[in-house]
């Protein structure tokens, strides 16, 4: 057998890798690559944690105290708040005194327009004080007065009431001022009007105001006498009296001064009587229903012979006048505004026109008081105001002139009964 020249190969031997494997190492790499890179990368994972973990532990300490500082800021606000209200109230209130205040010099000024032109300069001297400098004064007593009541006036002059000099000295020494307390009548400067402008220029003892005078006027004329008199005179005690009562003026500031230093007191004889519902009696009570049933009493108040209020209440009258509500009787009237204060009533019977339980009625007969007339013009027993001091009504009025002696009869009886004697007899 002969060779074969060209015709046939020997087999190829495998001298490297196949093209498959080749494919699956490099596959097989890129996985490893891609493990081994994401451990490297996911070591430091667990310390930015730690990190994390630990910065967030420094701003949760960190904010705390700003949650701490809000609630803290929310509370003060509150107290702002509620600071701020009360500063409010205190403006309010001092608003409202001001006002209060600004409406009675209103008042007053009105009250003098009124009386300068109703009463000529010729009888009367114009008013120069400021409203706001009033002079200081003790007491100013009103006696309430009418146009008929001339004879009675006369009799309060002859007796108790000091005249001219005297009552200015008076005024001046003692702070204690008396005035007879008249309106105008409904037709202004008509006769009864230029009857009182006579009498005034003679004696110089009115208070004139601006009211028109009538019987069934008094709780008005009351309550336009208190206001006009706390706007003229700055007084510790404004005093109502009426006309036909004779009073021991020595007594009356021993008794007011002893309550001088209280601020809102209503001094005088207590009373609780009968509502009149029958028309036609002299104290009918229009608004009796009020009082409830038939036979019902009023509530305690001052019998209207005469009563004291201090300075707050006459104050208290002078700005709310315009709202108190007035009913029959003044003495009711006055009564009525007071009821629902913080007021002290004190009930004085040596204010009571009669005689006290548990007290011996001792009329004085001396020669100084026999004789005397009372307001009719007759010696009979005058409505008088039961001096507790002494223990006695005086019977019979007894003369300015002789006030002294009278005075010194007084000391002897109370000497003889052993009653202490009072040293502003």
């Amino acid at each position: 057998m002969g060779l074969k020249v060209g015709g046939s190969r020997s087999p190829p031997y495998k001298t490297g890798v196949s093209t498959r494997w080749v494919s699956v190492l490099c596959i097989a790499s890129f996985c490893l690559g891609v493990f081994v890179v994401n451990r490297l990368l996911t070591v430091p994972g667990p310390v930015k944690t730690v990190d994390n973990a630990i910065s967030g532990d420094h701003m949760s300490q960190e904010l705390h105290p700003v949650l701490k500082c809000e609630k803290k800021d929310t509370s003060l606000v509150a107290g702002d708040n509620l600071s701020q209200v009360s500063k409010t109230h205190d403006v309010i209130m001092g608003l409202d005194k001001t006002i209060s205040s600004l409406e009675m010099k209103l008042a007053a000024a009105r009250a003098t327009k009124a009386e300068n032109e109703e009463i000529s300069t010729a009888d009367r001297k114009p008013v120069t004080e400021p409203l706001n400098n009033c002079p200081k004064v003790f007491f100013v007593m009103g006696i309430i007065t009418a146009f008929s009541s001339r004879k009675r006036r006369g009799s309060i002059r002859e007796t108790w009431m000091p005249q001219g000099e005297d009552l200015r000295k008076l005024e001046k020494e003692k702070g204690i001022i008396i005035r007879f307390v008249i309106g105008h009548s409904a037709t202004p400067g008509g006769v009864l009007d230029r009857a009182i402008d006579a009498e005034d220029a003679q004696h110089n003892d009115f208070f004139r105001l601006n009211h028109v005078e009538g019987y069934h006027e008094l709780s008005s004329k009351t309550q336009i006498y208190f206001s006009t008199a706390a706007a003229k005179w700055d007084a510790d005690f404004f005093i109502k009296v009426d006309d036909d009562v004779h009073v021991n003026l020595g007594v009356v500031g021993s008794l007011l001064d002893r309550h001088r230093s209280k601020p809102r007191v209503y001094v005088g004889c207590m009373k609780s009587g009968p509502v009149l519902s029958e028309k036609g009696m002299k104290y009918h009570e229009p608004e009796y229903w009020k009082f409830g049933e038939d036979g019902n009493k009023y509530f305690r108040h001052a019998t209207g012979q005469i009563y004291a209020i201090s300075k707050d209440l006459a104050t208290y009258i002078s700005i709310n006048g315009h709202i108190l509500h007035r009913y029959g009787n003044e003495d009711v009237s006055l009564g009525s505004w007071f009821i629902g204060l913080d007021v002290e009533h004190i009930d004085e019977r040596s204010l009571c026109c009669g005689t006290p339980p548990g007290k011996t009625l001792m009329p004085i007969y001396s020669n100084t008081l026999r004789g005397a007339l009372t307001a009719s013009g007759r010696p009979k027993l005058g409505t008088l105001v039961l001096y507790h001091s002494i223990g006695a009504v005086v019977g019979f009025v007894n003369q300015w002139k002789e006030w002294k002696r009278f005075t010194s009869a007084a000391e002897r009886v109370m000497e003889q009964y052993g009653i202490p004697v009072s040293e502003n007899l």
